[in-house]
């Protein structure tokens, strides 16, 4: 099935969605490739989205959050925290992960959880499966 594979896309279905959009939009500064009244597609990279859906317009109801975590490999994590804390996002502090990285955390209006992570050694990804 890889081979077949263009993109990848995430829908996140949400009953906080205006809070939530403005979370990515203006929060994370995602750009934005797709709007509706109920529905916004951010670009994450050229082959990766982020969609955020109104639970109240769907057939599928809100997770709440609940056993989600939307994990971003950042060039800069100390760069990325800051930012994060200067537009009043509450990050946790940065920290080792075991799997040969630093990371920290945010959740969404939503409850969603976010985790930003650097490798420790640049230029080599580490594979962190469980």
């Amino acid at each position: 099935m890889t081979g077949f594979l263009r993109a990848a896309n995430t829908i996140l279905y949400c009953r906080h969605w205006e809070k939530t959009v403005r979370f990515y939009r203006d929060g994370l500064d995602l750009p934005i490739d797709f709007a509706a009244d109920w529905f916004v597609e951010f670009r994450l990279t050229e082959t990766a989205r982020l969609s955020i859906a109104a639970a109240a317009r769907t057939t599928v109801q809100s997770a709440g959050g609940a056993g989600i975590t939307i994990t971003l490999e950042v060039e800069d994590i100390d760069a990325a925290r800051e930012q994060a804390r200067q537009r009043g996002l509450e990050p946790t502090p940065i920290r080792k992960h075991p799997w040969n990285a630093r990371l920290f955390h945010l959740r969404d209006p939503e409850g969603h959880r976010i985790e930003f992570w650097q490798a420790i050694m640049p230029g080599k990804q580490q594979d962190h499966r469980v």
